[in-house]
């Protein structure tokens, strides 16, 4: 059994031309776990593994029945996204914010109970040390029915695959991400981002990393007005505009706690920045990934309207790339 999986993920997109040969799912507002359950002499051990490697076992205690599903194995390794649903029976990101982070047990027992999550499952990567991976997916998921009932904290997903039109209008309506097209026939590829999966956003989103901050105005100097984001194009960390919006006076003495702890005297961006006139920059390595929904892109590469969701400690700013919004 792998001690990691890197998630394979989906490609920005539209919906498919073709008819046939696709599934459909719900694009889950919530932050991606590989689950490695495992009976030993001991008893069965659940281990949650986010996006980018850390173990978060101790932050979702809601999730460590998910034991109950090795009736009959010896190993299971699932893929899915962990949630918190909001009042209006939505998944909500910001919402999410107040489990993601906890490290404390006794701190995590108790947002479990405030603010509790739910498993969406919607792979099978190993089953008693075999991989299935290599498997099409319509074969994984013919699996994965056999494995999973759901329980209070977790769920199958649905894989819809008649339409798609439909269904999309329908998440458009309701204010959700928006869905994941998966062809019925592709493999797992690890780490991979590749065409057979295709994410549709009614509503630009995607991860940034913070390379710096502005002060800011009408007596607010000194404390954090904005943050300053970019991504990644090769080696050059690229600056694509700044955040405010979204941002409440508890996150900003946050962002500003973390930004002045690894401040830079030079920016870090590799394209000009513009200083606006009465703002005040500061720099700070780029190591904090945010999540940020926006309207568009300018034509001089900056986001339009953009709107801070929130920090995302399970992605590495290596992999943030600007993705392509057709």
């Amino acid at each position: 059994m792998p001690r990691f999986i890197k998630p394979m993920k989906a490609a920005p997109g539209q919906l498919p031309a073709a008819a046939g040969g696709w599934g459909y799912e719900i694009k889950w507002d919530g932050m991606r776990i590989i689950a490695h359950l495992t009976a030993t002499e001991d008893g069965p051990v659940v281990r949650l593994q986010s996006g980018n490697g850390n173990d978060v076992t101790v932050s979702f205690p809601e999730l460590h029945g998910l034991d109950c599903l090795l009736d009959g194995f010896d190993a299971l390794i699932l893929d899915g996204e962990v949630v918190a649903i909001d009042e209006a029976g939505l998944p909500s990101f910001p919402l999410l914010q107040q489990r993601m982070h906890v490290s404390d047990p006794v701190d995590a027992r108790r947002r479990a109970v405030t603010v509790p999550v739910s498993f969406a499952i919607f792979d099978v990567l190993h089953i008693n040390g075999q991989d299935t991976m290599r498997l099409p997916l319509r074969d994984r998921r013919q699996l994965l029915e056999q494995i999973v009932e759901d329980g209070a904290h977790w769920r199958l997903t649905t894989l819809h695959t008649e339409d798609p039109a439909g269904l999309l209008a329908t998440v458009t309506e309701r204010g959700m991400e928006g869905l994941v097209a998966k062809q019925l026939s592709s493999l797992y590829q690890e780490g991979k981002r590749p065409a057979s999966w295709v994410k549709i956003k009614p509503r630009h989103r995607q991860e940034f990393v913070v390379g710096g901050w502005n002060e800011g105005r009408d007596g607010n100097t000194g404390n954090l007005g904005a943050l300053l984001l970019g991504y990644m194009d090769g080696e050059d960390f690229i600056h694509c505009g700044s955040v405010g919006s979204g941002l409440n006076d508890k996150t900003r003495r946050e962002w500003l706690g973390r930004v002045i702890e690894h401040e830079l005297d030079e920016p870090p961006f590799a394209n000009k920045v513009e200083h606006k006139t009465g703002r005040v920059f500061h720099w700070t390595e780029p190591r904090y990934v945010v999540e940020v929904a926006f309207n568009n892109w300018e034509e001089d590469g900056h986001l339009r309207h953009p709107v801070y969701l929130g920090l995302r400690t399970d992605k590495t700013p290596a992999e943030v790339v600007r993705e392509t919004h057709s």
